[in-house]
């Protein structure tokens, strides 16, 4: 079963490099962009990334940031690592791919992976992050659960696909004064069936921005963070 091309909630788009891939991120809203959209990241304004698919303004490329780079050429590692954890599941990736909802078009997903659970037929997602650990504050977003912003990107995601289940696999490193690397690994799995209710609510709330102010040229307030 390839999961890319083998549904009826979204359409799959190949492209022939990430400059063409990240050039067609533009066209609507993606999941790292979900959170952004409705007022839940503390690094970007819903304003800013209205801005931005108007082509008002660039976005900043950060593709050069050392931390990036390290998160683009680390996934590749830690996928297969999750691939021997997890031996339960088929671990799918296709490169510079982008599922497009059917029912919502405007509604873009790029997975770091797709899951399938061959003893149940159950599919899911397969979310990747790498994270410096620069304060304890930040630790602490991590402790419990997901920092806001992708706990929104991978709800997103289960949207797009129409999946049960999401796996987050994240990589925190934390450097001490020793130049001492210290590296922690957690898991975060959802299903669909226990996050409902926050399902249908970020749907509820994305729509309505995407409707008010994206479908016509109608500039967005800025929605603080408190």
């Amino acid at each position: 079963m390839n999961l890319y091309q083998d549904s009826k909630h979204y359409v799959c788009h190949e492209y022939k490099s990430r400059d063409e891939w990240h050039t067609n991120r533009i066209q609507g809203i993606g999941g790292s962009d979900a959170s952004t959209l409705i007022g839940r990241n503390p690094w970007k304004d819903n304003n800013t990334l209205w801005k931005e698919k108007k082509g008002i303004i660039v976005p900043e490329d950060i593709s050069d940031k050392p931390y990036v780079q390290y998160g683009t050429k680390a996934e590749e590692y830690l996928r297969e690592l999750f691939a021997l954890d997890f031996p339960e599941y088929e671990v799918q990736y296709m490169d510079n791919v982008t599922l497009q909802s059917v029912s919502e078009p405007w509604m873009l997903y790029s997975p770091d992976g797709l899951l399938y659970e061959p003893s149940t037929g159950r599919k899911g997602i397969l979310e990747i992050k790498t994270t410096n650990i620069l304060q304890s504050m930040q630790k602490e977003k991590w402790k419990a659960t997901l920092p806001m912003n992708y706990y929104i990107q991978v709800l997103h995601g289960l949207i797009v696909t129409g999946f049960d289940f999401v796996v987050l696999k994240a990589q925190l490193k934390t450097v001490y004064k020793d130049n001492d690397i210290r590296i922690e690994t957690k898991h975060f799995y959802f299903s669909r069936e226990e996050k409902a209710d926050d399902l249908d609510w970020l749907l509820d709330k994305e729509k309505e921005q995407w409707e008010k102010y994206y479908q016509g040229d109608f500039e967005p307030p800025t929605i603080l963070i408190f």
